[in-house]
């Protein structure tokens, strides 16, 4: 069957390509005669000659021909159109390749309809925002790391300075030895938090979930920040429900650390604190709430930022580096989990933790 149509198609062809040739020898046949009518009619064959000769003039004039139109409408008018807009985009990959992301390739100044040309101005264009986006919170990055690094080494350079001075007396020395020693562990903390930070979002770092009991976790990191809370005066108010987690242990105790920390940080003398662990069958979940200073909404949208402070000044003098909440989120979010807050400025603030069971 499939041999029978490869041979109907051949005839086709092969039928197509007769009419047109004989379309062109009745042409030439028809200009030789009108040849001959001027100048008088030669012999049979050269007549022969002649008409098969106009015949192939007429041919090769009119492929000519076809082929000047095409070429003048697609490569004069399309190709052109074309070729300006691979330059645009050319130019706009070498300025984005410099650093230069303020790039936009508009299709409508091109003139151009397709739409693949248009999906392409849209990657590009979207690439040169997204890495613009990347470049400016490398910038940020730096800043901020550059900025908690000098605070605490101005501090240490200033107070070793005056250490020279024998002169001083015995409970000054004492006091900017203790201001020394604060300054370099908050060095060290942020150097850590950084490390922490890195290999999380690298994905380096070993992740090793195993059961553990959750809630004595949280005791645990209680019992570790108790000096801070007592020193404060700080009631808890603890109800954890005795319950088995699959999860990194280790990188779990990060976030109560993290989360306790701040409560007491930012909860005044005398003040509250209540830790909840409570569970279903689909899920555990973990409030921690204070009666502190509270959280504005627009802070709270940049709170889980690297670097991002509350309240600089306070949270610079208390030791912070804004890295302990990134850490928190990103820890969460590799359990799958997912973590919210509700707070308002004076109201104190409630960090909600659920996580799959």
């Amino acid at each position: 069957m499939k041999t029978l149509r490869m041979r109907v198609a051949g005839v086709a062809r092969a039928l197509a390509t007769g009419m047109i040739s004989l379309c062109f020898l009745v042409v030439g046949y028809g200009l030789a005669e009108l040849l001959f009518s001027a100048t008088g009619r030669p012999t049979p064959l050269w007549a022969y000659i002649v008409s098969i000769l106009f015949g192939l003039l007429v041919f090769a004039g009119t492929v000519s021909l076809i082929l000047l139109i095409a070429h003048w409408i697609f490569h004069g008018r399309f190709n052109n159109r074309q070729m300006d807009y691979i330059k645009t985009v050319t130019n706009a990959l070498n300025k984005i390749a410099q650093g230069d992301f303020d790039v936009v390739i508009s299709t409508t100044d091109l003139n151009t309809q397709r739409n693949d040309f248009n999906g392409i101005s849209e990657s590009v264009n979207k690439m040169a925002k997204e890495l613009g986006s990347m470049e400016k919170l490398r910038q940020e990055f730096i800043s901020n790391v550059s900025h908690e690094i000098q605070s605490p080494l101005t501090s240490i350079s200033g107070f070793a300075a005056l250490l020279k001075n024998e002169a001083l007396s015995a409970e000054l020395r004492k006091r900017y030895i203790e201001v020394i020693e604060t300054e370099s562990r908050r060095l060290s903390k942020l150097s850590d938090n950084l490390l922490k930070l890195s290999a999380l979002e690298s994905e380096h770092v070993s992740f090793a979930p195993h059961e553990f009991r959750l809630d004595k976790q949280i005791e645990s990191a209680i019992l570790m920040l108790e000096p801070q809370w007592l020193e404060k005066d700080i009631i808890l108010d603890l109800s954890l429900e005795k319950l088995i987690f699959n999860g990194d242990e280790g990188l779990f105790s990060q976030v109560w650390v993290n989360l306790l920390h701040n409560a007491i940080k930012f909860t005044p003398a005398a003040g509250n604190i209540s830790v909840t662990l409570t569970e279903n069958e689909n899920a555990v979940c973990c409030i921690i709430a204070d009666n502190g200073i509270g959280i504005s909404e627009t802070d709270q949208i940049h709170l889980f930022e690297r670097f991002f402070k509350v309240d600089k000044s306070r949270d610079r003098s208390l030791g912070g580096n804004g890295l302990g909440l990134s850490l928190v989120k990103k820890i969460v979010t590799m359990h799958n989990g997912e973590i919210h807050l509700n707070s308002s400025l004076g109201m104190g603030t409630e960090f909600i933790i659920t996580l799959p069971r």
